[in-house]
């Protein structure tokens, strides 16, 4: 398959999926049945069956060879540094993909010459978890159809905007890898769009709340606010962050709240200051969230995830990044698509 015969490449960012990357490729490879394209499984380095399973379809196959690369960020990067099509469409291992919804953004990037990135709505079809709730109920603007500031939940990108600005997803990106890809395209006077048709089904984790908290420590997804703040400054995309990103203005509220806390307890003039004032200061927070949310188990959720992320913002501030240019080091794994093509596959 040349660059000439693909029109899209669709990567899939894949880690331990091997319950839903069967449906993931199946509804990738209908997807591309009649615009003509490739299917990339970009794997970050699975220990499950996620290859093995990938392996039985008509894909390309490209492997992280090191396990302490894994990020967010690196699996888009990782896909695209391998894919040919004019279009790039990223999506992750627990998504299925909506026929039909191709050919709608294409002709919506068609039409419009400095129109960088198209999506679509994205189904939730875990409402289990909390997360995934209270984000349905904060309808987010850029999830809304129209011109958007990010294109969450994947989206079909233009290969010449992509190579505009050097890079597709940021490989240091533990979080907030498609803000970063959206920021760096809108600095340089491209445009995103979401559609009204359906462009994925999310079947996300399970994980419960606390636990998912752990879990986001453990991976370093809580450093990403951190990494996009240091990955852009000194860039043009720099003042687009503060402004944007309301999380930072929490977060950094949240340090200032410690620094009070802190500093009331060090130097409190008066052991009044620290018995009487200092309990006061801590439960603010969870007092004022237990009012709004109308439930105690949200506050502490709120607060305890709060701190987290404030935590994690300043490890990820100071963590060295990578030149997100830099080639990953990969492996691209054996594939006879010409004998599974005459198996059935196309």
């Amino acid at each position: 398959m040349t660059a000439r015969t693909v029109t899209v490449s669709v990567v899939i960012k894949a880690l331990n999926e091997e319950k839903k990357i069967a449906l993931t490729i199946e509804s990738a490879l209908r997807a591309i049945s009649n615009v003509g394209g490739e299917v990339i499984i970009a794997d970050s380095h699975s220990t499950d069956r996620t290859v093995e399973i990938a392996s039985r379809y008509p894909v390309k196959i490209v492997k992280l060879i090191h396990p302490k690369d894994r990020c967010c960020g690196v699996g888009g990067q990782l896909g695209y540094q391998i894919s040919v099509g004019t279009y790039v469409w990223i999506v992750d291992g627990d998504m299925e993909l909506s026929e039909g919804f191709l050919e709608d953004a294409i002709s919506c990037l068609e039409e419009e010459s400095r129109l960088a990135g198209v999506s679509g709505r994205v189904v939730e079809k875990n409402l289990e978890s909390l997360e995934f709730r209270a984000r349905l109920s904060r309808a987010p603007k850029n999830l809304q159809p129209g011109y958007v500031d990010r294109l969450d939940g994947g989206g079909v990108y233009k290969r010449s905007a992509i190579e505009s600005i050097g890079y597709f997803t940021n490989r240091n990106m533990h979080s907030y890898e498609e803000y970063e890809l959206a920021a760096r395209l809108r600095s340089n006077d491209w445009l995103l769009k979401r559609i009204p048709a359906v462009a994925v089904s999310h079947y996300g984790h399970k994980t419960e709340a606390f636990a998912l908290l752990l879990k986001r420590w453990r991976t370093g997804y809580v450093r990403g606010i951190g990494e996009l703040l240091r990955s852009s400054i000194g860039k043009p995309h720099f003042s687009m962050v503060l402004r944007e990103i309301l999380e930072l203005r929490l977060y950094s509220t949240v340090v200032l709240w410690w620094t009070v806390i802190f500093g009331l307890t060090a130097f409190g003039l008066t052991e009044y200051h620290v018995i009487g004032v200092v309990p006061f200061v801590v439960l603010i927070p969870f007092a004022v969230m237990a009012i709004k949310k109308r439930s105690f188990l949200t506050a502490i959720y709120s607060v305890a995830s709060w701190n987290y992320y404030a935590t994690g913002m300043l490890c990820g501030l100071m963590s060295r990044q990578i030149p997100p240019c830099n080639r990953i080091d990969a492996e691209i794994m054996a594939s006879c698509l010409a004998e599974k093509r005459e198996q059935g596959y196309s």
